[in-house]
């Protein structure tokens, strides 16, 4: 029984001087659900590419009779590359070496087989290289999408997961509202970015969206952050300061972390929720403001409630809408396409020329845990963007320290590698709540969240 049975469209480019190989070859891969051309030079191969769109070439490095050198499909490489950056090749060759498979994965193939090819081992490479060939035409579709909705002033949102469509259902209906709305999920899992969207597709969103992170505020300051304050209002406030809820009037306030209000001006911010006035800070004077409240939090509101930090009344007039965001590894579907994307942005800003992962590269994307989510994946990638040698990001570029792949003695890393690794660490033991994670580690939240901002977590 056929183990692949969704190949469906999946086409591959065989590529042999000798006919009773490649009709082996068709008949094994026609047997599993793909559609097959087949080339018998390497001209032939690139008319094929030309002509159309393969998600696999299957192809021998030898095609001159009594040549074993594997320079001529070694010199095809380049020109396949230079037509389809992303088309993967897998070489062939009865006559092959370690060197030479080494060097035609230098120059681009992503993986090799020897002749007389095990079945089992051949089937394994193709079915490999074929879903990498649809995630990343897919993230690079998505990614010609984007920089059209970027010219519209709308964020990025890559979201193709089946876990993540309830989320885009709830902000295609909601997002046009006035809505308040309040976006729960693990630190770095996107919660942003859900608001930028919201705000964006928003009747307010020619006016501005103004962002208080709540997690990162000093207990002292909050009041003034949020409602302002006048001259003289306190010993620092040496002049007039508009607070965030002004700055934010006719648009949206983002307020993120919101768990991390302090209890003494949570009904002074229901106030502005229920009837739209507030007072600066040392004023008596009374302004309206018209805002759009976003809020996000990783705690669990409910339970804030029943041990008497947040108020309940508040909760109900923050999570009209409740959208909660699945973490990374709940979405690994998306992993290839946010890699992409992050690798556009970062190749970009450092001025590098990068066509994408080599497949040991993707496979570590898709196995790690991803304790800080999308904030640690783009992280990640950045260093692999700085690191990068050639024109692929490989394996120890990504210098993963979790998993299978890298160790996580604690002696082989520095103090500041130690301080991230335990911080995710703790994350994991309490799902994310950044609370419980904050009081294991001794550490205030506001000291906790700088932390996950420092480390990309």
């Amino acid at each position: 029984m056929s183990t692949l049975k969704n190949v469906g469209a999946s086409r591959i480019l065989i590529a042999d001087d000798q006919p009773d190989v490649l009709e082996a070859l068709r008949l094994m891969l026609k047997a599993e659900g793909y559609q097959i051309e087949s080339a018998n030079s390497p001209a032939a191969i690139v008319a094929a590419i030309e002509a159309r769109d393969f998600d696999v070439v299957v192809m021998d490095l030898n095609y001159t009779r009594d040549t074993t050198s594997g320079q001529e499909g070694l010199d095809l490489l380049g020109k396949i590359q230079a037509i389809d950056t992303i088309l993967p090749v897998v070489v062939m060759t009865a006559w092959g070496s370690v060197e030479l498979a080494v060097e035609a994965m230098r120059r681009g193939a992503r993986d090799f087989i020897q002749k007389p090819w095990d079945n089992a081992r051949l089937l394994s490479i193709i079915r490999t290289q074929v879903e990498l060939s649809k995630a990343l035409r897919q993230g690079q579709r998505l990614e010609a999408e984007n920089r059209l909705l970027r010219a519209d002033g709308r964020p990025t949102f890559i979201a193709e997961a089946p876990s993540m469509q309830p989320v885009l259902q709830l902000i295609s209906r909601v997002g046009p509202s006035d809505a308040n709305v309040l976006i729960t999920g693990e630190p770095g899992s996107g919660k942003e970015v859900v608001a930028r969207t919201l705000h964006a597709i928003s009747g307010r969103s020619n006016k501005p969206m103004v962002t208080v992170n709540a997690g990162g505020l000093a207990e002292g300051v909050f009041e003034s952050e949020l409602f302002g304050h006048i001259k003289g209002a306190f010993t620092d406030a040496k002049m007039d300061r508009v607070g965030r809820f002004e700055l934010a009037d006719t648009g949206t306030l983002f307020l993120d972390e919101i768990a991390n209000v302090p209890m003494n001006l949570q009904s002074k911010m229901l106030r502005v929720l229920e009837i739209g006035e507030m007072e600066r800070v040392g004023s008596s004077k009374t302004r309206r403001v018209d805002v759009r409240v976003i809020s996000a939090t990783n705690a669990k509101l409910p339970e804030e409630v029943a041990n008497g930090r947040f108020r309940e009344d508040l909760l109900f007039r923050l999570n009209t809408i409740e959208i909660h965001v699945p973490a990374l590894r709940e979405r690994r579907e998306d992993i290839p396409l946010l890699a992409s994307h992050f690798l556009g942005v970062h190749a970009k800003r450092y001025r590098k020329s990068l066509q994408g992962f080599d497949a040991a590269a993707m496979q570590a994307l898709l196995e790690n845990q991803w304790q800080g989510n999308v904030r640690e994946l783009n992280h990640v990638i950045e260093r692999a963007v700085l690191m990068a040698q050639d024109n692929l990001v490989r394996l120890g570029d990504l210098a993963l320290r979790s998993g299978a792949h890298s160790p996580t003695r604690l002696e082989d890393m520095s103090l500041e590698e130690v301080e991230a690794f335990l911080i995710k660490k703790a994350l994991a033991r309490y799902s994310g709540n950044v609370s419980q994670a904050a009081s294991a580690l001794g550490l205030s939240r506001s000291a906790l969240y700088r932390r996950l901002q420092r480390y990309g977590l």
